[in-house]
């Protein structure tokens, strides 16, 4: 349709009767633009959509991998089967319970406190191509994850995809890694295996290394060779030093840190245990003030008053030479902590029975001791420390028939 030609002055000329004739076709292009805007937008709303469905499927790779990653180490078997042993007590504490005399076996754990299973440095050192290359591939799989779903949707929703996988995926390692613990001694070595395998990814979660650290204490009671102990407990108590800078209120971090320090110090002079010893009391009590219900700890620092009451003349005066105020503790301290784990937890071991029951003995009061042992002996062995006081209680009929 034509448009009317509006007059134009002279000097003007061709220029604004161009300017004219070209309306047409710039609402023609501006129409145009519209349309393609309209449609532009539609697109974007679909490739939306679509990268966040992509997102999705990554975070579902990735839940796959780790879960696939678990089940290979789950399969795994490692060499050298040994006798299980079990987390709840320990010469650790740094103090011998017999007639005073020093702990002179460097190899052995008095109680053997429970840990997680692990393979040797033998073993780790056989493993180790095959593991770095899953470390590796689980942690470049997350990161790529993480790095690639930041560009795809919204970063808030990123954030809150991953650490809800994040957090689902340290809930099912933590349950698996406590069962392995409750195992024998070959599921002990592919629980300690296991939470190596994820440290990268759950280093700096509490929960995590506190089991990690509980998981090196059960490879120093596995290990045989005195060197490999030494190192399973230096490397634990490491492990919770660091944990220490932001979980210093977890009751687990210091009840593994007292007993990784008391497996270390097995191996120290009696000056060095007498040093650890207040190191151990330190955080088994600190367990206790954060934990109050946790039976173990109370099992713990039982143990610990029970060995510092029957310290032997030389214990003593290093102490005093050493410290301004030695440690002190009586039978009655100890006995009232193994009477705090049977009211905790009635049966939690044939040891707690049994040190009961040595307590009374102490103390003079037959009926007691009788009662104590009795009952202890209704309880089976399950672990090596069991087995121990097995030993000290037939002992203990032996004198009390004769």
């Amino acid at each position: 349709k034509a448009l009317p030609r509006m007059p134009v002055p002279v000097e003007a000329g061709v220029c604004a009767v161009l300017t004219h004739m070209e309306q047409v076709d710039v609402l023609g292009r501006l129409d145009l633009v519209l349309t393609n805007i309209s449609e532009l937008r539609k697109e974007v709303e679909e490739l939306r959509n679509n990268l966040q469905h992509l997102a999705a499927d990554i975070v579902g790779e990735v839940r796959s991998h780790l879960e696939e990653t678990q089940r290979v180490t789950r399969r795994r078997r490692f060499p050298f089967h040994r006798e299980r042993s079990d987390s709840t007590g320990s010469s650790s504490i740094y103090f011998t319970a017999n007639s005073g005399a020093t702990n002179m076996d460097d190899g052995e754990s008095e109680g053997g406190y429970t840990t997680a299973n692990a393979e040797s440095d033998y073993d780790q050192e056989s493993e180790k191509e095959s593991e770095e290359g899953e470390d590796e591939l689980s942690c470049e799989t997350v990161r790529t994850a993480r790095r690639d779903s930041l560009d795809l949707v919204n970063e808030d929703e990123t954030h809150l995809i991953l650490d809800s996988l994040l957090d689902e995926g340290l809930g099912q390692l933590l349950q698996q890694a406590d069962r392995l613990h409750d195992g024998d001694e070959q599921e002990k070595r592919e629980g300690f295996q296991l939470l190596l395998n994820n440290k990268l990814a759950y280093a700096d979660q509490g929960d995590f290394l506190w089991r990690l650290a509980r998981a090196h204490s059960d490879m120093y009671d596995i290990t045989e060779d005195t060197d490999e102990k030494k190192s399973y407990a230096s490397d634990g108590k490491e492990e919770l030093e660091i944990a220490f800078q932001k979980w210093d209120q977890s009751a687990e971090c210091h009840q593994w840190y007292a007993i990784l320090c008391g497996q270390l110090a097995e191996h120290e002079s009696i000056q060095k245990r007498i040093q650890t010893g207040y190191v151990f009391k330190k955080h088994v009590d600190k367990a206790i003030a954060l934990k109050p219900e946790d039976p173990k700890s109370h099992y713990l620092l039982g143990r610990w008053c029970y060995q510092v009451s029957h310290l032997g003349w030389l214990e003593k005066k290093t102490a005093a030479a050493l410290f301004e105020t030695p440690p002190t503790a009586t039978v009655q301290d100890a006995l009232q902590h193994f009477l705090k784990v049977e009211e905790l937890s009635p049966g939690f071991s044939k040891a707690v029975r049994v040190y009961i029951a040595k307590c009374y003995k102490d103390l003079g009061n037959n009926s007691a001791t009788l009662l104590w042992m009795n009952l202890a002996s209704e309880l089976p062995v399950n672990t090596k420390e069991d087995s121990e006081t097995e030993r000290e209680l037939e002992e203990m009929r032996s004198l009390w028939e004769e």
